[in-house]
C-alpha cells in the first residue's frame, strides 16, 4: 500500500473546514490529516477538537509533521507561508488570492495605506513579483504548488473542456459572473488584508475558468496555452455613495475596496472574455460561466440550478436545512442544491491535488495559472485606475 500523504492545514476558518471535508472524499491517494495551526491558540485548538486533529503551536512545527501544507490563511501572508513551506520541501496549496498587493512595508506606513487611492501600477509590480517568488521557490524545491480554485474543477467547467477539446471548438467570447451579498470573512473589506475587493474575491472564479478553458483550447489544438494580453476595466463602490439607500439587506462594512467589478480581457489569439463581480445581489450566490465558440455553445451554471426546486411556506421549516449559499431567505420557492460541494469542484479539487503530489505532476490548477490570475486582477484594478484605458498584462 502506498504510504499515506500527510497534509498539514494552516488556517482553521471557513476555508480551513471545508479543506478538510475535502480531503476526507479523495479515494485512491492514502490521505493522513494531521492536523491544523493557526494564529492564536484558541482557534487552532478549537478546530482540532472539532474535527479530532492535533493542534500544532506553530508552523515550522506542522510542517515537520506533513508532506503537504494547505494555506487557508488570510492572503496577506500567502507568500510567506508558501515560500517557507516550499524550502521546507513541502509541497503547497494556496487558497484564493494566490498572492497580491497588501501594502507597503512598516506599521505606521501599513496603518495609514488606503488600497483605493494607492497606485495601481506599483500594486501590479509588487504583486508580480510576489508571484514570481513563490513559483521560484517552488522551482528551487522541486516540489508542486496547488492552486486552490474550485471552478476549474467544477463539473460543468470541466464537461465543457470535454466539449471543446474533443470537438475542435475554438472560444471565440466567454462571459462570466460571481456575485452575492458580501463575504464571511472579516478580513474581507480592508485591502491590506484581502488585497483588493470584488474582483480580487469573487472576479478571481470566473476569470481562472476562463483562463483555464482559453489554456486548454491552445494546448489541445496546437501543444501550447493562449494566454491572456490586455485588459480594461471599471470597478465601483456602489455602497459607499452618498445617495445610497440601505435597507439592511447587503453587507456594506467595507472599509477601501470595491464592490463592483468588471474586466473585458483580450486573449492573445484575439478573442475576448467579460468578467463581472459584485457584492450587490441579493437571493444567494450567483456563479456561472457562458462560452460562445465556432462550434458549440455551453452555459455553466455552478449555481443557482434547478436539480432540485421546493416551495417552503414558512421560514421556521427549514431552520435547520441548507439550501444554497447566501440564500438571505428560506421561506417561498428555492432551489435546493443537492451537493453543493461537487457542484462547485471541491471534492474534485482535493483529488487532483492528492493524485498530482503523489504522481509529481502539474495539477490542472497549477502556479502558473495562478500567476496569470493575479496578471489579470491586478493589472485591471490599473485599466479601472485609468477609467477603463488597455492594459497590457505582464506575462
Amino acid at each position: 500500500m502506498a504510504k499515506p500523504l500527510r497534509v498539514g492545514i494552516v488556517g482553521a476558518g471557513f476555508a480551513a473546514r471545508f479543506h478538510w471535508k475535502g480531503y476526507r472524499k479523495v479515494y485512491d491517494v492514502p490521505i493522513e490529516l494531521v492536523g491544523v495551526t493557526s494564529k492564536t491558540a484558541e482557534t487552532r485548538e478549537a478546530f482540532a477538537r472539532e474535527f479530532g486533529c492535533q493542534a500544532f503551536s506553530s508552523f515550522e512545527e506542522l510542517c515537520d509533521h506533513s508532506d503537504v501544507v494547505d494555506i487557508c490563511a488570510p492572503g496577506f501572508l500567502h507568500e510567506r507561508l508558501a515560500v517557507a513551506g516550499l524550502e521546507r520541501g513541502k509541497h503547497v496549496i494556496v487558497e484564493k488570492p494566490f498572492t497580491g498587493y497588501y501594502g507597503p512595508p512598516g506599521r505606521e506606513v501599513e496603518e495609514n495605506f488606503r488600497g483605493n487611492a494607492f497606485p495601481k501600477d506599483k500594486m501590479l509590480t509588487e504583486a508580480i513579483a510576489s508571484c514570481d517568488r513563490v513559483l521560484q521557490a517552488a522551482g528551487n524545491s522541486g516540489q508542486r504548488i496547488g492552486y486552490a480554485e474550485n471552478w476549474v474543477y467544477a463539473p460543468a467547467i470541466q464537461k465543457e473542456r470535454e466539449i471543446l477539446t474533443k470537438s475542435g471548438g475554438q472560444i471565440l467570447w466567454l462571459i462570466g459572473d460571481e456575485s452575492h451579498s458580501g463575504s464571511h470573512s472579516p478580513y474581507y473589506g480592508i485591502w491590506k488584508f484581502s488585497g483588493g475587493g470584488a474582483l480580487v474575491g469573487k472576479g478571481c472564479h470566473p476569470l481562472t475558468a476562463a483562463l483555464y478553458l482559453k489554456r486548454a483550447e491552445g494546448q489541445s489544438r496546437d501543444g501550447k496555452p493562449i494566454r491572456p494580453a490586455t485588459v480594461s476595466a471599471r470597478t465601483h463602490e456602489i455602497t459607499r455613495l452618498s445617495d445610497f439607500r440601505d435597507a439592511g439587506f447587503l453587507r456594506t462594512s467595507y472599509d477601501d475596496i470595491e464592490d463592483y467589478g468588471q474586466m473585458h480581457v483580450t486573449f492573445s489569439d484575439g478573442t475576448v472574455a467579460d468578467i463581472f463581480a459584485t457584492e450587490l445581489a441579493l437571493g444567494g450566490v450567483h456563479n456561472w460561466l457562458e462560452v460562445f465558440a465556432n462550434n458549440h455553445r455551453t452555459r455553466c451554471n455552478l449555481n443557482p440550478i434547478n436539480a432540485l426546486q421546493t416551495y417552503n411556506p414558512r421560514e421556521e421549516l427549514f431552520k435547520d436545512v441548507y439550501v444554497t449559499e447566501k440564500i438571505g431567505t428560506k421561506q417561498g420557492w428555492s432551489q435546493p442544491a443537492p451537493d453543493e460541494d461537487w457542484q462547485h469542484g471541491y471534492p474534485q479539487e482535493f483529488q487532483d491535488f492528492a493524485e498530482s503530489f503523489q504522481g509529481n505532476r502539474e495539477p490542472l490548477s497549477g502556479g502558473e495559472l495562478a500567476r496569470d490570475t493575479i496578471g489579470v486582477l491586478y493589472s485591471a484594478y490599473v485599466s479601472a485606475e485609468r477609467k477603463g484605458l488597455e492594459v497590457e498584462i505582464p506575462l
